[in-house]
């Protein structure tokens, strides 16, 4: 069973083929996921895109989620544990993309703060790695923000929709790293 994740900000509820279109108006926004493999913007790209997340949960390689802001009270975009690895105890966190209207608002922070969190304790998880396209320097910043480091860049490995092929920045967060970020700000 897929958990949903809920802080003061914001609810993380299992993406599914129910509620999927509940952000078909926000994942239309022209280069949403413009650093990142698949297309939302037409429909059937969408429902491609969502199709694809929930077989990838069926494999257990995945867990997809549709974000909710409950400050703004409205769902903000998508978001995903992704590439699982549960014998090493490793997994991504991405696919990740929020309207623009909720860009700047502190929601991206407090989703992968819940995720993290999550990560690391109730899934007993011990790294979370975050792959960027080299290009996207405002989410390498979010990510560093975090604490995670960058591990190295894999040149040319990721073929965009459009044909470009991308340099992907590869970060990484070990738990204790994550851990001793909470015992420093005393949480």
């Amino acid at each position: 069973m897929q958990p949903t994740l809920e802080n003061d900000r914001v609810r993380l509820s299992p993406l599914s083929m129910e509620n999927y279109l509940e952000l078909a108006k926000i994942a239309s926004q022209p280069g949403l996921v413009r650093y990142s493999p698949g297309r939302v913007e037409d429909p059937q790209g969408f429902r491609d895109y969502v199709v694809r997340a929930l077989e990838a949960r069926e494999s257990k390689k995945a867990i997809p989620f549709i974000i909710y802001d409950k400050e703004i009270k409205a769902f903000a975009g998508s978001t995903r544990y992704m590439h699982i690895d549960w014998i090493n105890k490793v997994l991504h966190i991405g696919a990740t993309w929020i309207g623009r209207e909720f860009h700047g608002t502190g929601l991206n922070t407090s989703m992968k703060d819940l995720m993290l969190t999550y990560a690391y304790s109730d899934m007993e998880f011990e790294k979370v790695e975050f792959r960027i396209d080299e290009r996207n320097t405002a989410s390498r910043k979010a990510v560093e923000k975090l604490g995670a480091r960058l591990e190295g860049i894999l040149r040319k490995n990721v073929y965009l929709d459009e044909g470009y092929k991308r340099n992907t920045c590869c970060y990484g967060l070990l738990r204790e790293e994550w851990q001793s970020k909470y015992k420093r700000a005393g949480m």
